[in-house]
C-alpha cells in the first residue's frame, strides 16, 4: 500500500460511489482529505468514517459547478495542510435519455457537474498546490468516449471534453511539475450507481466485458493511488482504462 502520509488530496463528488471509495482509501494510506459534494448528509457520513478511523478530513458541502465553491473547498484543505498535492475531479451527473428529450436544464446540470467542475478543480490545484512540490490532477473520463451508446449523448460529450482537457492541461501544466491524467473506469456497481443502472443491466454488461466480470471499488482506488504515487512520476496526459477490456474490445 502506497504511503501518502503528509500529502493532502481533494476529491470532488465524494459523498457516494467511487468518490467516496477514493476518499476513504487515500485516508487509509495516510493522506489528509478534502471532500465536497451536493449531498450534505452523505458527505458527513464519509467525513465521519474517515475521522473515526483516525484520518484527517475537511468536508465542504458545495455545488461544484460553481467556481467560487470549488476554490473555497480546496482552499479550506490547503489552509489546514499548508497546500494541496492533488485534486481528483470525480464529480458528475449521469442522466440517460434520448437526445430529443434533453432540456436546457439537463444540459446545464451535466455540463456544470461533469465539465465545469473539472476546470475549477484544475484552477484550484494551481492556486493552492504545495509550494515547490510536484502536484497531480486526475480527471474522470469513461469508456463512452471511445464507443457510442444510445441515450448517452450528453454524458459522452462531457466525458470526451474531459479527456481533451486532460491532454491539453498535461502539455500546459507539465512545465510547472503538475501531472494531469485521467481514468476511465468500467462498470462498477456501487450503491450510488445502482440508482441509475439496475442489477439486471449490470449482469448483462458483465457478460460483454472481456474479463467477464464487473469492476470493484478497489480496482479504481488502486489505480488512483498509482497515478498519484511516485511510481507514476513520468505518467502525464494519459487515460488509464480500468474497465476489464471494454475500450480494447470496442
Amino acid at each position: 500500500m502506497s504511503d501518502f502520509a503528509g500529502k493532502a488530496y481533494f476529491i470532488g463528488g465524494a459523498a457516494k460511489g467511487l468518490g467516496r471509495a477514493i476518499a476513504i482509501d487515500l485516508a487509509r494510506r495516510g493522506a489528509s482529505i478534502g471532500i465536497a459534494d451536493l449531498d450534505e448528509a452523505a458527505l458527513a457520513d464519509v467525513a465521519q468514517e474517515i475521522t473515526s478511523a483516525g484520518g484527517n478530513c475537511v468536508s465542504t458541502p458545495a455545488d461544484l459547478a460553481g467556481r467560487s465553491a470549488v476554490l473555497d473547498a480546496v482552499g479550506a484543505l490547503a489552509a489546514q495542510c499548508g497546500g494541496v498535492d492533488g485534486v481528483i475531479n470525480n464529480a458528475s451527473c449521469l442522466i440517460y435519455e434520448p437526445i430529443e428529450d434533453v432540456t436546457e436544464e439537463t444540459l446545464d446540470k451535466m455540463l456544470g457537474a461533469g465539465l465545469k467542475s473539472a476546470v475549477w478543480g484544475s484552477q484550484a490545484l494551481i492556486q493552492y498546490r504545495r509550494p515547490d512540490a510536484p502536484a497531480s490532477i486526475i480527471n474522470f473520463s469513461s469508456p463512452v468516449v471511445y464507443k457510442g451508446y444510445p441515450r448517452t449523448s450528453i454524458y459522452s460529450m462531457v466525458k470526451s471534453a474531459v479527456a481533451s482537457l486532460t491532454r491539453t492541461l498535461a502539455a500546459e501544466l507539465g512545465p510547472q511539475n503538475i501531472r494531469v491524467n485521467s481514468i476511465a473506469p468500467g462498470s462498477v456497481p456501487t450503491p450510488g450507481a445502482l440508482t441509475y443502472v439496475d442489477a439486471q443491466e449490470y449482469e448483462r454488461r458483465a457478460a460483454t466485458i472481456a474479463l467477464r466480470r464487473l469492476g470493484r471499488e478497489d480496482d479504481i482506488t488502486e489505480a488512483i493511488a498509482f497515478l498519484l504515487s511516485d511510481a507514476a512520476s513520468f505518467v502525464n496526459g494519459a487515460t488509464l482504462a480500468v474497465d476489464g477490456g471494454i475500450i480494447a474490445s470496442a
